[in-house]
């Protein structure tokens, strides 16, 4: 285990020989695409909108985590480094601190949500093969020990994972969409009764806001591609693809049966065991995933205590949150990663590339300022834009993660270039 966590590069950058192909990093990226809360999203969205404009708002969700994607990993191909270095450099040593922390404690509300699907999936797999009823916590806490366990093996963990979760359980979501279509039809219009009313703009933001995490963290992922090329690679081959295919399968699958539930849906369709442990598999690679960031954040954050003990830790709080009941207000926590995430992106692509873009970071960490309350200033100011501009008046774009990172570039840009800090390159070398 020490080994693994050692692995982990949480001060420094990876090592060349670390290092993997594009394609292999792209599988993970798509796990955050292709699972159970996004079926559930897809789902509800599909009920809610009708097939043309849930898959057009994942198409174009998907382009613009794309691009957002290639930025921030583009970056840490450069730089090798950690998402929590590259935010010390922007925000300060101390700064870095309250900004990972935050991260950190959206990813494991992530964790409590995936570890209540897979408890759903483990109680509807149980029922299928002996019958027997299982309370719902006591599948919650095991799957939790379980993805804490593979977490603290790291990236190598995760990047196995991925290679055997996401290909079948896409081919598994292709089947229970078939078999709906094949028995009910194909219905494209919105459902009289969607569980959960949203606008366009709602389900655009929905599904940024709620992989804005994914791509303000993608260095922790992406530092391991081999170059460049291959970092753009990843991306174009995840998200353009991923989420426009999981959406198309969700919202075909609900409007056709009215269902959001696949474990039902599953067990309904007579797919039985094995693709009910497909849905284990595929909560388990997902939080594995979020355990991962979270404790690599924390464990950089705090050198001093052992990288072990946060992703233990983070289990155990990531457990609450799914024990608490998160998993009800999954659409409002999508729309909140939205307006709050994504300004820390901002800044700190800003910072790492400069106003020209013509930057490059190096490899080497330098030493950041204790904080930068520029940084700390324009996160908070950006939030305060743009929560009440969506709530009481008409929002910049119509979808509030784009406003939020919008704002945030613009203040970081202009703050800093009025202070006489943004000449043609970087400054401060990275």
């Amino acid at each position: 285990m020490a080994d693994a966590a050692a692995e982990q590069y949480a001060n420094a950058p990876v090592p060349e020989h670390a290092t993997v192909p594009g394609w292999r990093v792209a599988l993970i990226i798509s796990s955050f695409s292709i699972a159970l809360p996004a079926f559930l999203y897809g789902a509800q969205a599909g009920l809610a909108l009708g097939l043309k404009e849930a898959v057009l708002s994942a198409f174009i969700g998907g382009l613009v985590l794309c691009a957002g994607g290639c930025l921030t990993a583009v970056i840490s191909v450069r730089s090798r480094l950690t998402t929590y270095l590259l935010v010390q450099k922007s925000f300060g040593r101390s700064g870095a601190v309250w900004v990972n922390v935050v991260m950190a404690i959206v990813q494991l509300g992530w964790f409590g949500v995936n570890v209540s699907f897979f408890a759903e999936a483990m109680l509807a797999l149980v029922n299928q093969l002996y019958g027997a009823h299982v309370q719902f916590a006591t599948f919650l806490i095991a799957g939790s020990v379980l993805m804490t366990v593979s977490t603290i093996y790291g990236f190598r963990m995760l990047e196995r994972l991925a290679m055997v979760t996401v290909p079948l359980f896409g081919v598994a979501l292709a089947a229970v969409c078939f078999a709906a279509v094949h028995r009910h039809g194909i219905v494209l219009v919105p459902h009289f009764a969607a569980p959960v009313p949203m606008t366009f703009g709602v389900a655009l933001s929905a599904q940024i806001g709620g992989n804005m995490v994914a791509i303000t963290t993608m260095p922790d992922l992406t530092r391991f591609i081999r170059d460049s090329r291959g970092a753009i690679s990843a991306m174009t081959l995840s998200y353009p693809l991923a989420a426009p295919f999981m959406m198309l399968m969700s919202a075909l699958t609900a409007l056709a049966t009215g269902q959001t539930d696949i474990m039902a849906l599953i067990v309904g369709f007579g797919f039985g065991a094995p693709a009910l442990i497909l849905l284990v598999l595929s909560s388990w690679t997902l939080n594995a995933l979020n355990l991962y960031s979270a404790s690599l954040s924390l464990s950089a954050t705090f050198p001093r205590i052992s990288p072990t003990a946060f992703t233990v830790g983070g289990g155990i709080v990531g457990a609450a949150f799914g024990l608490a009941g998160i998993i009800n207000a999954f659409v409002p926590f999508l729309l909140a990663l939205g307006v709050v995430i994504p300004p820390i992106a901002a800044i700190y692509v800003i910072d790492a590339f400069g106003i020209l873009g013509e930057s490059h970071p190096a490899r080497e960490p330098g030493a950041p300022a204790l904080i930068n309350w520029l940084a700390i200033a324009t996160w908070l100011g950006s939030i305060a834009i743009v929560v009440p501009l969506d709530l009481y008046w008409h929002s910049f774009t119509g979808v509030s993660t784009l406003d939020a990172t919008i704002v945030a570039a613009v203040l970081y840009l202009t703050v800093k270039w009025l202070r006489g800090r943004l000449p043609g390159r970087m400054t401060q070398e990275y």
